[in-house]
């Protein structure tokens, strides 16, 4: 009896399925959802703490580490999970070898050069100066 046959779900995910990969990229998914959740539930009540949504406000609070770095991760977290998701996407419905290899190229630009303006607005407002 072959291994694919008599191997359980989890057993193949773990890499012991026919093709003895997956398993990282699948645990990668379930890694970043919950960052994700997490992450975003702190932005969510950091922002319900904040006095007002003003722009110096919101600067101010960016300005402090404890606000930038969570955001940092929010932002790579967040452009990494999306770049995953189009990618599997991708492999599940363009069947040509050339052009799936095409899309994952440009889906992987695409995503560290969103990522890169992100993270540069960010520091931007990070490292600005205080006007007085």
């Amino acid at each position: 009896m072959s291994q694919g046959e008599s191997a359980t779900p989890l057993g193949k995910v773990r890499g012991l399925g026919s093709a003895h990969h997956g398993g990282g990229h699948w645990l990668e998914e379930r890694f970043t959802s919950v960052a994700l959740l997490l992450l975003s539930l702190w932005l969510f009540f950091s922002l319900l703490m904040l006095p007002n949504f003003e722009l110096a406000t919101l600067k101010e609070w960016l300005g402090s580490a404890w606000a930038a770095i969570p955001m940092a991760l929010l932002i790579v977290t967040a452009f990494k999970h999306g770049l995953d998701g189009l990618k599997v996407s991708v492999d599940d419905y363009v069947h040509d070898d050339g052009n799936r290899i095409a899309l994952h190229y440009l889906l992987t630009m695409a995503a560290i050069a969103g990522a890169s303006v992100a993270l540069f607005a960010l520091a931007r407002i990070v490292f600005a100066p205080v006007a007085a």
